[in-house]
């Protein structure tokens, strides 16, 4: 089975819907036959690489609202990601560009496979929404992706120029060829979508059907009945 999820690292709800994901993943009979690719999406493009602000006065800037109601807004989403485990410390959030960030989870799974994609994806999120660290400074993301097991001379070389721009740029157009006007958006072997930051049932519901729709039973001698019992006897 092969799971795409499109987010963005700059999203609050994305990192609450990895959790919520993973928790459903973990619970499914079959999750050692899931691949897990992560698909990029950036929620504003126009970002300068660095924002001389906090989150709350570039959100209630960018949406025109009041910041005593975008604060609440914040209070809420924190909360929310409390519930699954998650510090979040909008005070001290740096705001800035997800792009080559983006290309540093491309170059993960090209250089380290799924899984170092999937460390980094961890590590960015946590570091943006949990750290206040810079995901638009090379130097952390070089650092993060030595944790991950890359190699950082590597992975200094490829943000320096443009690699792996052209595969979040794919991502981003494929996204909105499938209709993705928000994330995290769940895409289930091309078949099932699953919009938002869903409870972790709703994604435990999801993989079963999908499953069970890749997999029918099938019947050894259809239409063939062997001895059996039942409500009203043998």
């Amino acid at each position: 089975m092969r799971i795409e999820i499109w987010s963005d690292i700059a999203c609050p709800w994305c990192f609450i819907g990895k959790r919520r994901f993973e928790t459903a993943l973990e619970g499914f009979a079959h999750k050692d036959e899931v691949q897990v690719q992560w698909r990029s999406y950036q929620l504003d493009p126009s970002l300068p690489e660095h924002y001389d602000g906090t989150e709350l006065q570039y959100l209630s800037e960018r949406k025109g609202m009041d910041p005593q109601q975008m604060s609440g807004m914040l209070a809420h989403v924190a909360e929310q990601a409390r519930g699954e485990g998650l510090a979040y410390d909008f005070e001290n959030l740096v705001v800035a560009n997800s792009f080559t960030a983006h290309r540093l989870i491309h170059a993960a799974r090209e250089l380290g496979g799924p899984a170092a994609a999937d460390a980094v994806k961890e590590a960015l999120l946590s570091a943006h929404f949990e750290q206040g660290r810079n995901i638009g400074d090379v130097e952390v993301l070089a650092a993060i992706a030595v944790d991950a097991g890359l190699d950082a001379g590597r992975v200094r070389a490829a943000l320096a120029g443009d690699d792996y721009a052209d595969d979040v740029r794919q991502d981003i157009a494929e996204a909105r060829a499938l209709g993705v006007t928000g994330v995290p958006f769940f895409v289930i072997d091309r078949r099932y979508g699953i919009s938002g930051a869903q409870p972790a049932e709703v994604f435990a519901s999801a993989l079963e059907k999908a499953w069970q729709d890749a997999n029918p039973l099938q019947m050894v001698a259809p239409g063939t009945d062997g001895p059996a019992c039942g409500p009203d006897g043998c």
